[in-house]
């Protein structure tokens, strides 16, 4: 049995139903729903498993690529980059035989909450949590030489509302601590050539961002989630990778149309529906 977790919050329970649900899974890991796609992975704590929620982006984004692509859920709520980097040969095996095209992945948010004086809990000082992402991009870009990889920074925060919603069962919480966080991933980033979604100053930069901006102080509405799918799809676009992964130059699977002479294909009109979703970028006047 693989050992899931060193950590006292996983139960005996916890790890026979992991172990149960790993069985089930080689049992049927040659099958899967054809023909194949490139896989798309979300990777990352409770903003990456609520993506899916009340119009949040990893939904959107699987709306974008519904024929082009598959996106792939991996989100795990509480967690920090030692939990991640404890799972990730599971999570991601090396021997697998489809490997994702791109991997999208946030951690951080959780590492940076003031340590707990019982010595429990999510803290992960900065410079292991530094050296946990590097560990997890590098192993991330030796799946394949196909598989891309986009960090995402930890966002700002609502420090109030995160108070008014949790009271005192997340105390300490704090933009302060949160943003070295931030800028160290970014300088990691670049050290390490991955690609990196600077959702720390890309929040901060929208109009009444503190009060549009999330459910709890911490979490996604709507709006901040089209703001994380427009950067997402900026970078896809911008990035000079051979395949390009953007959604307009991938291959829209079973292309069909009616032939009626004159009018719009289906192929169209998806290039049409997205468009609304992501505007082109503009061009200066010359």
């Amino acid at each position: 049995m693989k050992v899931f977790l060193t950590n006292n919050t996983f139960t005996k329970q916890t790890v026979l139903i992991l172990q149960e649900t790993e069985d089930q899974s080689d049992k049927g890991s040659k099958a899967m729903v054809g023909p194949g796609r490139p896989q798309i992975v979300l990777f990352g704590s409770s903003i990456v498993q609520y993506s899916f929620s009340n119009g949040g982006w990893g939904a959107t984004l699987a709306d974008v690529y519904s024929r082009t692509a598959d996106v792939v859920l991996r989100g795990y709520g509480g967690w920090n980059s030692r939990f991640a980097l404890r799972v990730l040969d599971q999570v991601f095996p090396k021997d697998a035989i489809v490997q994702p095209s791109l991997v999208i992945v946030y951690f951080g948010g959780n590492d940076s909450m003031p340590p707990h004086p019982s010595g429990k809990g999510a803290h992960v000082p900065l410079s292991e949590f530094i050296e946990n992402m590097k560990k997890i991009g590098e192993h991330l870009l030796s799946l394949s030489d196909k598989t891309r990889v986009i960090f995402m920074s930890p966002p700002p925060m609502n420090e109030r509302q995160i108070e008014l919603v949790f009271g005192d069962a997340i105390k300490g919480r704090s933009n302060a601590a949160c943003r070295p966080y931030a800028e160290a991933l970014l300088n990691l980033c670049r050290e390490i050539n991955v690609k990196c979604v600077d959702l720390w100053n890309v929040i901060q930069q929208q109009d009444n961002w503190l009060n549009t901006c999330f459910t709890d102080g911490i979490h996604f509405t709507a709006k901040a989630s089209d703001i994380v799918v427009k950067e997402v799809l900026k970078v896809v676009r911008e990035a000079e990778w051979k395949p390009s992964l953007h959604w307009k130059s991938l291959p829209i699977e079973f292309p069909f149309d009616y032939g009626i002479p004159n009018s719009l294909s289906l192929s169209e009109l998806e290039f049409l529906r997205n468009d609304l979703l992501e505007p082109p970028p503009t061009t200066a006047l010359l």
